[in-house]
């Protein structure tokens, strides 16, 4: 079987970008129970300059640098591109616009995913760059799926928690009790029928088994979502 060549943007950090690699490759193993794996290339960004840019708003900047990510996988010999993060998603239509290669969504798979599962309702939780953006909200709402997020001082704990705790690999039970924490105070203002892990540092710290809600993990969904183009089932053409 002819398999496209995956080109992955990642660095955005490094800890989630290995997570990525991994699950993609085991995804495949326990597919086809062979080592034909498809071939990756990984464009791995500074991820201090990266979230510079998103601090400071820059986006024309921020779309550049993205932009020379991928033009670079695909330099090298990568047929499409995926970046394995969330934020990134922000301007996943001006990225997609001027790449030469097909770039896949998370976003939309991840929706999709919980369009399937019949919710309505989700709380996102990610950087502070995400959760007070609009891309997902909008995404969702094309499948009838309404977005919340937590107030202020749960925002900036879930932020401190990606960058200074979970981004340098401190995948703690202290940490795990803080995030559901924040998920309790946010169903008690607001009923949903699921979680968003809309940064991919969440899933390696929150895991289906750790709470009754459903988790939308961004990192498994779009790690399969990889592997189906890759191996020619493409789900956005």
């Amino acid at each position: 079987m002819r398999k496209r060549r995956i080109g992955i943007l990642g660095g955005i950090s490094h800890e989630s970008t290995i997570a990525f690699y991994d699950r993609l490759l085991r995804a495949y193993y326990a597919m086809a129970s062979d080592y034909y794996y498809p071939e990756v290339i990984i464009y791995s960004l500074d991820f201090q300059r990266f979230t510079d840019l998103e601090d400071r708003g820059d986006m024309a900047g921020y779309v550049a640098y993205i932009g020379e990510g991928i033009a670079a996988l695909a330099a090298a010999g990568a047929e499409f591109a995926v970046m394995a993060a969330n934020s990134p998603h922000a301007v996943y239509a001006q990225v997609s616009a001027v790449a030469s290669i097909p770039v896949l969504s998370m976003v939309e798979v991840t929706a999709l995913a919980a369009a399937d599962a019949g919710a309505q309702r989700l709380l996102l939780l990610g950087i502070k760059f995400t959760m007070q953006g609009s891309f997902y909200a909008e995404v969702c709402a094309r499948y009838g799926i309404e977005i919340i997020t937590p107030e202020k001082a749960d925002q900036d704990e879930v932020n401190r928690l990606v960058f200074e705790e979970l981004s340098r690999g401190c995948f703690t039970e202290a940490n795990r009790a803080r995030l559901l924490a924040v998920i309790d105070r946010c169903r008690a203002r607001t009923p949903v029928d699921g979680v968003v892990l809309g940064c991919t540092e969440l899933p390696l710290l929150l895991r289906q088994e750790h709470i009754d809600l459903p988790l939308y993990d961004t990192l498994d969904l779009h790690a399969q979502a990889t592997l189906d183009y890759a191996l020619s089932a493409p789900i956005f053409e």
